[in-house]
């Protein structure tokens, strides 16, 4: 069967074509014929009429175009309230015909229940907020204390090569770890007065990287990392103890294994939405997490109290806390460095206040934390052997 001719006139000429059409409910191209009913009228349809069953009715007025992502060259038709159902026309003077006839053409559809889906939307927003800022910290909190030791030393020791990888700007080979023998043996002397008596849920591993950074972080599985800037910035072996204790008192609280798997849970949550899941920025965020270490203002308080019994413990002053965060915080402002490791909360005066407190209501009979020659040696840490 031959499609009749379409001429255009200044009076709408007979429309008879052939066309493709997709119903919508099954995955098949059927051959159909297409004609105009009540031609001109209010009431105009297109009748679509495939070679068997019933003939299809679209009114011309509820006729949208889609755009064609193919070639161009087709008319794309579908009813306004049916986003599935297709009509592909060819014939280019059908297709100029059609257009002179469907006043509605490229009118937009409007979107039935829009306030609906913009309430779904906002639940599925307040979803993963409640998935990201409560349920995972509540779970992250609960796994820190059930995670066997082995198993978080395990994390730590992953986590540890991470940053070392993620802090190196060469891409080449991670930081370095500095080993001059001396300076090791002078930070292990500390860490052994610090730790004397301290119930420890597993052995305390102290590292010190070769990078500028004025910094130091704890790590899952009992990993105190101290950068060398921060012990070039020290004046005294004391003012390292105290940033050391307060470290300590993360490990003894397990916060590095909450903040790990808090960080680890939520930039899941949303590399699952946003693709990269695992990937390389997940990597370089969870570093970046664990070097700044941004802990709960209660965490910081208890790690700060800890640091103080710690050092009044081995008699050592927890003025030297105060001392190097005013030092270094008159030196550098509020974010860089260790002070935006630990003042980044607004309440950083009050810690200060408060280790001057403690050191206020300790005894007085102080003792160095080191030696001369050992402090010699620990700021020689990263100093490469001859």
């Amino acid at each position: 069967m031959k499609p009749t001719t379409i001429s255009i006139g200044r009076a709408p000429a007979a429309f008879d074509v052939f066309a493709d059409f997709l119903d919508g409910h099954a995955a098949i191209v059927r051959r159909v014929r297409l004609t105009i009913e009540n031609d001109g009228m209010a009431n105009a349809q297109l009748v679509i009429s495939p070679s068997e069953g019933p003939p299809v009715r679209w009114p011309l007025d509820e006729l949208r175009a889609v755009p064609d992502q193919a070639g161009g060259d087709a008319l794309i038709l579908r009813r306004a309230d049916n986003a599935v159902a297709r009509v592909i026309l060819r014939n280019k003077d059908a297709i100029t015909s059609l257009r002179g006839r469907c006043r509605n053409l490229h009118r937009r559809t409007k979107v039935k229940g829009r306030m609906r889906l913009f309430g779904w939307g906002l639940g599925a927003v307040g979803s993963v907020a409640l998935i990201i800022f409560v349920l995972i910290p509540i779970l992250a909190n609960q796994l820190a204390t059930l995670l066997p030791p082995e198993g978080e030393k395990a994390l730590g020791d992953t986590t540890f090569e991470q940053i070392r990888t993620g802090l190196d700007r060469s891409g080449i080979a991670p930081v370095r770890i500095c080993s001059n023998a001396k300076g090791v043996a002078a930070l292990e002397r500390m860490r052994a007065r610090l730790t004397d008596d301290m119930k420890l849920p597993y052995p305390v591993q102290v590292h010190v990287l070769d990078h500028e950074m004025i910094n130091a972080f704890a790590l899952p599985g009992g990993h105190v990392v101290f950068f060398r800037g921060l012990i070039d910035e020290a004046k005294t072996p004391d003012e390292v103890a105290a940033v050391f204790a307060h470290e300590l008192g993360h490990v003894v609280h397990r916060d590095p294994a909450r903040i790990t798997l808090r960080s680890a849970g939520s930039i899941g949550v949303l590399g699952l939405l946003f693709g990269d899941f695992a990937g390389g920025s997940v990597v370089l965020f969870l570093t970046e997490r664990l070097v700044q270490a941004s802990y709960t203002k209660e965490a910081e308080a208890k790690a700060d109290a800890f640091a103080h019994e710690t050092l009044i413990r081995q008699k050592i002053s927890p003025i030297a806390l105060a001392t190097m965060f005013e030092r270094l915080r008159a030196k550098y402002g509020d974010e860089d460095g260790i002070v935006a490791h630990f003042t980044s909360h607004p309440a950083m005066i009050k810690r200060i206040e408060a280790a001057k407190d403690a050191a206020k209501r300790a005894p007085q009979d102080y003792e160095p934390v080191l030696s001369d020659t050992d402090w010699a040696a620990l700021k020689a840490v990263c100093r490469r052997a001859q």
